[in-house]
């Protein structure tokens, strides 16, 4: 290489090398000991959720009024990707999803739009309409989650002492947020006698003016003196029920108490809107976030101290508990790397023994570590942290910084052998190997650019895969030029048997056999080209057929998730008691550690696959956690088995584990999208019967399907006006005696409490006829006077899809992957494909609507790779020739990456996906070096035949020997349910790959340069 070189000079500086080599060991201890740790990456999801809410109306008039226009003024955004509504009677929700690719500036500018538009369009929406309200907070995930629970203790005082929990809880260093989950909604319910009402002739509204007018703080004055300004204060409290008790109410010329006509007690929201319980008691949750950049072990460690001391100091009869906690996955993620890292080095230190000698092998386990402390600095400089991500990407960089130490003192072994000495051989394996190392090393690294710098959710999931592996590989080569060469002059003794020349060290008889085959291979070139181009043919068949295909794996938590979902429009307490139910049969099952319940919406976010599910009556969700991955999967099959004998057919349950990689809530999912509600459901249902039949489909379902009864009291306009009344005077009596107005608040302490009045009604739909109101003259009357009372059907929820109505149709896979069977289930959908009206289209959704994305993110930057490795390659060869034989040993490593998936049954997958892209990069950088070799031994006056076939065998033992390491290296890999598919990938592809390299180079380079061996 032109620049000077650094093996002369590490050798000749023997003192400055061992300082530096000393100061990277310590650098990098330190570095590894203080770098942050999580459990997955931090990823900044592109989404924000604008909720809205007129209590009273329908679905479609919601739609109509307020979500339309909402939508519009949220599709003026910049990078806007989709936007999906979910509306309710009464309640419309908006997840606004920006495009992957948006710059991080842009973040903060664009929910500050989405505020300002909210805003803005917030006075034309109807009356009533309350909101819009925007949450930024939806991508927070919950490092640890606690519960705290006080049987037979009123949740009022439960709460308050949560709060003081909340506030010590938030000192705790490291932690972000701190946020109460499950609270209650406390209210003051005064519930009237509507009789005594109206047969006294009083009003709601004088009861509601009477009990304002003693409540309300109003300034009342202030007087100036000769010495201070004296404020006058009126007493208008009514914080305490007695006193609410004792508000007069004025009845013509007497004055009744509030406590006369009307029963007052303090409670909460009825019914609940949701429910939290821990174990089946109730509960409150304390959900902390850890502040980016934390170790989260050590902030792992600070909670539990502080739930030790929250326990000890609590109330008897009070119990606190740690729910869920990130810090175990991250220590069982560490410790999972050490033990594999330990492994991979021995495995490693081992082939350098038996392949090398003991010294040899002991200076390649040396800059094993040397190499990782210098890329655990460069991690701490870069702020990447120790996660799922890092973690694997490191364990799979040990099979591949070996290569250049491997190389470096292979090169100089073959020179003692040759009888120089070990500073000259130390200095010549820099002029020799430094170059091709290092294009070789450009070539891997540039090999895994794609994942680096895809702009989408998974590029920012697994994108430290490309910045680890590159420092891993530079600092690799930087070693394997400057410390092993000092290592091998320190360690390397002169080998007993020595060779005059190159010609008698490869002159063994394995090495003559292996030269008889490349000689063979030369003369049959095009045999071999071809019948290489023929297998390769096959392996992308086989990837496209039989392979099994995934995008992300199930995660090896212990978590059970359990979806429970009853028709729309169910009460929650129905909902709840259903749950008791579940929570009964968990309370006796072997293996569950804890669970938690939520009834009326969805858990919080403790992980990243999970994504929060809006609020619903008539939904519940409940996490077991349970003692360890094998005890999750006898629960599952324990709870499946209930579900199937119909312990619970009153509910749609779904009993899953957590994902890997971002949120997909069904794996297998398409979208129908048109004008006509009616005809979407229609089409959906033709769907369905086609995922019904398949034989992996479980659970097909409909997002959205049947309608919800309602109660229609049809009123003539003409009767109304002659009875005194308006429809606005008839549904404010109705919420009244059905369900309360909120009258006023009351101040107690730190909290404001609503005041509720209602009605005391009697809840047998069958008395609702003979319910009476009241007109302003006093004349009483039964509903069944105003109208005709009807039992109607409307839809619950409506579902839109940028804009248009939407149904979404999803399963669950059994005994397949997602990908396959979604395949397969669109082939056999063609024909309603086909027969869809004009207006309506069917859409892929789920697990296969995300790897497409993903993929189509990371195709974009393939232009990117191509151009840096061409350009690598381009450099060290000179030749457009040279070029194109490299680039074409690119795919070969897919032959066995087959091979090895087919064989030990694994699914290709995203994470499989990446192994193969980075396989591309090895196999060219084996190539590279074995083709510049080539161009040394034409350089030194070879025959071109003979100029290849040297060529091969000289380089047979470094390329056979960092194939071998770098494929046992990633052995341990094999078993982890994450990286597996990819380990098995670089297995395959490595070992396959090489070996065909080695014999189909020389034959390509043969044909290509109509190279003949001599007869």
């Amino acid at each position: 290489m032109s620049f000077p070189n650094l093996s002369a000079l590490a050798v000749r500086q023997r003192s400055v090398t061992l300082y530096f080599l000393l100061l990277s060991v310590l650098a990098g201890l330190y570095a590894f000991l203080s770098l942050g740790r999580a459990e997955d990456p931090e990823i900044k999801m592109q989404v924000q959720v604008v909720s809205v809410i007129w209590p009273g109306a329908t679905a479609q008039q919601i739609q109509q009024q307020v979500v339309d226009p909402i939508e519009k003024k949220i599709q003026e955004l910049d990078y806007l990707y989709r936007v999906q509504t979910t509306i309710k009677a009464g309640r419309a929700d908006i997840q606004v999803e920006h495009q992957d690719y948006t710059p991080n500036e842009k973040q903060s500018e664009l929910q500050f739009q989405i505020r300002k538009r909210m805003l803005d369009i917030a006075p034309q929406l109807p009356d009533g309409v309350l909101g819009p309200f925007v949450n930024d907070d939806f991508s927070d995930i919950y490092f640890s989650l606690f519960s705290l629970t006080a049987p037979g203790l009123p949740m009022r005082d439960l709460t308050r002492e949560a709060e003081r929990i909340r506030d010590r809880l938030r000192s705790v260093p490291g932690a972000l947020k701190v946020n109460l989950i499950g609270e209650r909604a406390e209210r003051v319910h005064v519930n009237l006698d509507t009789v005594k009402l109206l047969n006294l002739g009083i009003t709601g509204d004088q009861v509601f003016d009477a009990i304002d007018a003693y409540n309300r703080l109003l300034p009342a004055g202030q007087l100036e003196t000769a010495g201070p300004r004296l404020q006058f204060r009126v007493q208008a409290d009514l914080a305490d029920t007695r006193q609410l008790e004792a508000v007069p109410i004025r009845v013509g010329n007497t004055t009744l108490r509030l406590g006369d006509i009307a029963t007052v007690w303090q409670g909460y929201e009825d019914p609940p809107s949701y429910l939290v319980r821990s174990n089946g008691d109730d509960a409150l949750l304390l959900g902390v976030v850890m502040e980016a950049g934390q170790n989260g072990l050590d902030f792992g460690a600070r909670l539990q101290t502080f739930l030790a001391q929250e326990q000890a100091q609590l109330p008897l009869g009070m119990h606190i508990e740690q729910i869920t906690n990130q810090a175990d996955a991250i220590s069982a993620a560490v410790d999972l790397f050490q033990m594999k890292f330990l492994v991979a080095v021995v495995v490693v230190m081992g082939v350098g023994f038996l392949a090398l000698g003991w010294r040899a092998g002991l200076i390649v386990g040396i800059a094993i570590p040397v190499t990782l402390g210098l890329t655990f600095l460069l991690m701490k400089v870069a702020g990447v942290n120790l996660d799922r991500i890092t973690l694997g990407a490191l364990i799979i960089a040990l099979g591949l910084l070996v290569d250049d130490a491997i190389i470096a003192i292979e090169m100089m072994l073959v020179k003692l052998e040759e009888g120089w000495g070990r500073v000259q051989a130390a200095t010549h394996a820099w002029n020799a190997t430094a170059s091709p190392m290092l294009f070789g090393t450009l070539v891997t690294m540039f090999g895994f650019v794609p994942i680096g710098f895809a702009k989408s959710g998974v590029g920012q999931y697994a994108g430290n895969i490309f910045w680890v592996l590159a420092f891993a590989l530079l600092v690799s080569w930087l070693v394997a030029v400057t410390f092993t060469p000092y290592l091998g002059v320190q360690m390397l003794g002169q080998p007993r048997h020595k060779h005059a020349n190159d010609d008698t060290l490869f002159d063994t008889p394995l090495y003559r056999r292996f030269r008889s085959l490349i000689t063979a291979c030369l003369q049959h070139r095009l045999k071999v080209v071809a019948g290489t181009f023929v297998v390769l043919l096959l392996a992308f068949a086989g990837m496209a057929g039989p392979v099994e295909k995934q995008f992300f794996p199930g995660s090896d938590r212990p978590e059970v998730l359990i979806s429970i979902n009853l028709p729309r429009g169910t009460a929650v307490g129905v909902t709840d008691n259903t749950v008791r139910k579940f929570e009964a049969l968990l309370a006796d099952l072997p293996g569950v550690k804890n669970f938690s319940t939520y009834v009326g919406g969805g858990a919080p976010r403790f992980f990243l696959s999970v994504n929060p599910e809006y609020p619903d009556p008539a939904f519940a969700k409940i996490i077991v956690t349970a003692q360890g991955s094998r005890e999750r999967d006898q629960i599952m099959e324990l709870l499946t088995a209930r579900v199937d004998a119909g312990e619970f057919a009153e509910a749609r349950v779904r009993i899953s584990r957590l994902l890997f990689g971002p949120p997909v809530p069904w794996p297998v999912s398409f979208r129908v999208v048109g004008p006509d509600i009616e005809q979407l459901r229609q089409i959906g249902y033709q769907v369905r019967t086609r995922m019904a039949a398949h034989p992996h489909v479980i659970q097909s379902n409909l997002q959205w399907d049947e309608r919800m009864p309602v109660l229609q009291l049809d009123m003539d306009p003409e009767r109304l006006r002659l009875m005194g009344m308006t429809p606005r005077d008839v549904a404010q009596q109705l919420q009244f005696q059905l369900q309360g107005v909120p009258v006023t608040e009351v101040r107690q302490n730190i909290r404001t409490v609503e005041v509720w009045a209602r009605g005391l009604r009697d809840t047998d739909p069958e008395q609702l006829a003979v319910m009476e109101v009241r007109n302003d003259a006093g004349m009483k009357m039964s509903l069944s006077q105003l109208g005709d009372l009807q039992v109607r059907y409307e839809e619950p929820e409506i579902h839109r899809y940028n804009r248009e109505p939407f149904v979404e149709i999803r399963g669950d896979v059994h005994g397949a992957q997602a990908p396959d069977v979604t395949q397969q289930l669109w082939q056999q959908l063609a024909d309603v494909r086909a027969a869809l009206p004009a207006g309506y289209r069917l859409e892929v959704a789920g697990s296969v609507e995300q790897s497409v994305k993903a993929e189509a993110s990371i195709s974009k930057v393939f232009p990117l790779m191509v151009a840096l490795m061409v350009t690598c390659i381009m450099l060290q060869m000179r030749s457009f020739t040279g070029t194109l034989m490299v680039l074409a040993t690119a795919p070969l490593g897919v032959i066995g990456a087959v091979i090895a998936l087919l064989l030990f049954q694994q699914p290709f997958g995203f994470v499989a996906l990446l192994g193969l892209i980075g396989l591309a990069g090895i196999l060219m950088r084996n190539t590279l070096i074995l083709t510049q070799q080539v161009n040394d031994n034409l350089d030194a006056g070879m025959a071109a035949a003979d100029a290849v076939i040297e060529a091969a065998v000289r380089r047979a033992r470094p390329v056979i020997l960092t194939a071998l390491a770098a494929a046992l290296a990633f052995v341990p890999l094999a078993t982890d349910i994450f990286w597996g598919p990819l380990a098995y990938v670089l297995i395959g592809g490595v070992l396959v790959g090489t070996a065909i390299t080695l014999f189909f180079v020389p034959a390509l380079y043969g044909l290509v340069y109509r190279v003949k061996p001599a007869s």
